[in-house]
C-alpha cells in the first residue's frame, strides 16, 4: 500500500519545466535591435533636415527671380536697365546691405533692394546673372549649400553650388 501512494505522488508530480520569461541576452539583443533603429531614426530626421532647408533655399531663389521678372515687367521700357542687378558673390554682403533704401523709389533703389534680399535669403555666397537681350530677359541665382558640407571633408565648392534660372519674353 505504501508503495502505491509512493508512486501515485511520484507520477503527480511532474518533472521541472524550463522556467518562463526572457534571459539577459534576450534581453540584450532586444536593446541592440532597438538602438540600432532609434539610430537610423535620428540619421533620417539629420537628413530630412538638410534637405528641408536646401529645398527652402531653392524656393527662395524662385520667388527672387520671380520677383525680379515681375519688376521688369511693369516697367518695361526699362527693363535693360534691370541688368545692372547682376553680382558676383561676395560683392553683396549681409553687412552692407544695412537699411532698406528710403525716399523716392527708384530703379537703382529696386535694384539694391533686390540684391540684398538675394544675399539675406541665400548667404553671402549668393550670386545673380541678370540679362536682357531682344525682349527676353533672363534672372539666374546661384547660392551655395553649406549644410552638405562634411566637418573637415573638403568638398569642392563647385559640388556645393546650387543655381536657379528663369527665362521670359517681356
Amino acid at each position: 500500500m505504501i508503495a502505491s501512494i509512493r508512486r501515485r505522488r511520484a507520477a503527480s508530480i511532474k518533472p521541472a519545466t524550463r522556467m518562463a520569461g526572457f534571459s539577459m541576452i534576450e534581453v540584450m539583443i532586444a536593446l541592440l535591435v532597438l538602438a540600432i533603429g532609434l539610430l537610423g531614426f535620428a540619421l533620417l530626421q539629420t537628413m530630412n533636415l538638410r534637405f528641408t532647408q536646401s529645398a527652402n533655399q531653392r524656393t527662395q531663389a524662385t520667388n527672387l527671380a520671380y520677383d525680379l521678372l515681375d519688376q521688369m515687367r511693369a516697367n518695361r521700357f526699362q527693363a535693360a536697365w534691370y541688368s545692372t542687378a547682376s553680382f558676383n558673390a561676395g560683392d553683396v554682403t549681409r553687412a552692407g546691405c544695412g537699411n532698406p533704401p528710403t525716399g523716392a523709389v527708384t530703379l537703382a533703389n529696386s535694384v539694391t533692394r533686390w540684391r540684398c534680399q538675394v544675399v539675406n535669403a541665400l548667404g553671402d555666397g549668393a550670386s545673380a546673372n541678370v540679362t536682357y537681350v531682344n525682349g527676353v530677359a533672363t534672372v539666374g541665382v546661384a547660392w551655395n549649400d553649406e549644410r552638405w558640407e562634411e566637418g573637415g571633408d573638403a568638398i569642392s565648392a563647385v559640388d556645393l553650388r546650387n543655381a536657379f534660372s528663369l527665362t521670359t519674353r517681356l
